[in-house]
């Protein structure tokens, strides 16, 4: 790490190792103080140094130098928590991302300042900041800054806790509109039928080569997504011992009861009969143990490349389809069949309201034209006329 003292040593302009930009600390009432200059060149890193300890020297004097703790402070002490405090219940990979979206954006940006200087300003410039940096045609995406913007939120309730912190600032976005309502992409019937078809024939295509195995797998993981309904990390967590093969009392039909272990805990899931096939075949493919992966691996280069081939990668709204788009057209076809919506959001894991804004509003069938096409039979002049003169009679 390359430093600088000034002012007789009062001051110390550093730059780490991995940061392009001279940061500056100095110690007042017991405590090091540290802030980014926000510059890259050493000159001009020193003047604002000397600016802001001769403000900070100021403020000090006026008694408005508060000793407080540091967003760096409080991110390690929400680390330390948190998974103790969940219990464990929490999905490991999300923990992890929350650490690694502190590590890599949060606390190079927020953590040299003190808690209370977290303010809905600084959080707008850590936005832009994110934005200008990124690489010309890959701007984080929403979710992205999203999840960010949580995990900020999170480290600063820590710090509320504690109280090391008053009050939570404004995270918002400013200047946002209203988000329009956009479906999740799916594939229509024709375009399912369209895409297991032409992994159907990436089988045969690969049936005396090394991509044999692969390409059966990708088949049948086609056909159990789109029969089940489940999420492409539940699938991912599935086990052979969590699927039990049944004959459904209601329909009398052979379907699959599924244990689903996702981001909420334990649930159940019961296919379709068009389910059944893809899951035998995987048995005798693989000949598991009970505790194995259903699917093991990862096919998504091989599915991608047949959507790419298809002309399925996106659909008529410009929406990118991803393994996730099978959950989405099997909730989609339930919806069309004229499934009960609230068994279908049961049985997915989901709730109705999630059901009706992102799958039903764009379902034709699940609109009844009779209850839209309603026509009153209109009164002839006779009609209108006899109306008339009993109410007037009744008044009279």
């Amino acid at each position: 790490m390359a430093s600088h003292a000034i002012l007789g040593g009062k001051v110390l302009v550093y730059r780490r190792e991995n940061s392009g930009r001279w940061q500056c600390s100095t110690r007042i009432n017991g405590k090091n103080w540290r802030v980014s200059t926000g510059e890259d060149s050493l000159a001009l890193a020193k003047e604002f140094a000397e600016d802001w300890f001769y403000r900070m020297k100021a403020k000090e004097k006026g008694g408005g130098l508060k000793n407080e703790r540091s967003f760096e402070d409080a991110a390690k002490r929400y680390l330390d928590e948190y998974d103790v405090v969940t219990g464990g219940s929490r999905n490991p990979d999300y923990v992890a991302g929350n650490e690694r979206r502190l590590r890599l954006y949060l606390t190079p940006f927020f953590g040299d300042l003190g808690l209370s200087e977290v303010t809905s300003g600084k959080v707008q410039e850590s936005r832009v900041k994110r934005h200008r940096e990124s690489p010309e045609g890959k701007l984080p995406a929403k979710s992205t800054l999203h999840q960010e913007i949580v995990t900020l939120r999170q480290v600063l309730k820590t710090a509320i806790r504690h109280g090391w912190l008053m009050h939570l600032p404004d995270l918002s976005t400013p200047y946002k509109s209203g988000n329009k309502v956009a479906h999740r992409a799916w594939f229509s019937p024709e375009e399912y039928k369209k895409l297991y078809t032409a992994t159907r024939k990436r089988v045969d295509l690969h049936k005396d080569s090394r991509y044999k195995w692969h390409a059966a797998q990708l088949h049948d993981y086609v056909l159990f997504m789109a029969n089940t309904g489940l999420r492409p990390d539940e699938a991912k967590r599935l086990q052979y011992r969590d699927v039990e093969i049944v004959i459904d009392e209601e329909t009398n039909e052979t379907i699959l009861l599924i244990q689903v272990r996702g981001k909420r805990g334990v649930g159940y899931c019961k296919s379709t009969k068009s389910a059944v096939f893809p899951f035998e075949r995987l048995l005798k493919r693989n000949l598991p143990k009970p505790s194995d992966p259903v699917f093991p691996g990862n096919h998504m280069v091989m599915f991608n490349t047949i959507l790419g081939e298809e002309d399925l990668k996106f659909d008529r709204e410009g929406t990118r389809r991803t393994a996730y788009s099978l959950r989405h057209t099997y909730i989609s076809l339930r919806l069309m069949e004229g499934a009960d919506i609230y068994q279908v959001a049961k049985n997915c894991r989901t709730s109705v309201e999630m059901i009706e804004k992102y799958y039903a509003s764009h379902i034709s069938t699940s609109i009844s034209a009779a209850a839209v096409n309603v026509k009153r039979k209109a009164r002839s002049k006779k009609e209108i006329v006899e109306h008339a003169r009993r109410n007037a009679h009744r008044e009279a």
